[in-house]
């Protein structure tokens, strides 16, 4: 049984006013996309890293993820998470169903080892895990400019990333989703929901995750990593 860890690193930098993919930009000195893969490098649970970059930048991503021994291949990602998704599972073809595979975005460098240890635990009594924080805003539903409905607070969570699958069960979710003509028009926002939306008889197991744990979209994001890396590296930080 291997347990692969899959750095998505398709995005782009729009909302970040980048011309490359934000994955390359720095956050005190090192790429975003170095931390990112640093962390599953160094996790205990992990056996082997792929790496999907996005179309282009291939030369980049392997530079980068030349230092870090678990890294096994970079490949190119698709036009959409969807698309990069299934890139990596076609690299992946060649493992038995039981392995464990951790899909992360490249664009959360502060993943920690306590959350990846307990995803690859958790693939041990479950096929499929998310990682989630309590909401601290109030969540509502709204149509037509108005709010229709108000779920209650403490059930509700924010997913991050990583999100944990036993191989045979995420190849069975994208197998039923590419079998529905719907699913281009309106595919899930993670795999997670590809899992839930398509194999719904599939628990899915949720790890704490944390705050810290961000994901670099807009500028304001580059900011609030520059303070965790400062306080990391800061007097009488453990770094």
């Amino acid at each position: 049984m291997k347990r692969v860890a899959v750095v998505l690193a398709g995005g782009t930098g729009q909302r970040l006013g980048l011309d490359a993919p934000k994955q390359l930009a720095a956050v005190a000195g090192r790429p975003i996309l170095a931390r990112a893969i640093e962390a599953f490098d160094t996790a205990p649970g992990i056996d082997e890293i792929l790496v999907v970059m996005a179309p282009g930048h291939i030369a980049e991503a392997e530079l980068i993820a030349k230092p870090y021994a678990k890294v096994a291949r970079v490949i190119e990602g698709g036009a959409s998470r969807t698309e990069s998704t299934l890139r990596a599972l076609s690299a992946l073809e060649g493992l038995p169903g039981d392995s464990r595979v951790l899909f992360h975005d490249a664009a959360r460098p502060f993943v920690d080892g306590r959350i990846i240890a307990e995803c690859v635990a958790a693939l041990d009594e479950a096929e499929t895990v998310a990682v989630a924080v309590p909401s601290s805003d109030t969540v509502v539903v709204v149509e037509a400019g108005r709010v229709v409905e108000m779920p209650r607070r403490d059930r509700l969570r924010r997913f991050q990333t990583p999100q944990g699958f036993r191989l045979a069960t995420i190849r069975a979710a994208y197998e039923r989703a590419l079998a529905d003509p719907e699913f281009g028009e309106t595919p899930p926002t993670d795999d997670c929901g590809v899992v839930h939306r398509y194999l719904p008889g599939v628990p899915i197991l949720v790890v704490p995750g944390s705050e810290r744990n961000i994901k670099i979209t807009h500028p304001v994001d580059l900011l609030i990593a520059e303070q965790i890396t400062a306080r990391e590296n800061g007097p009488g930080s453990a770094g």
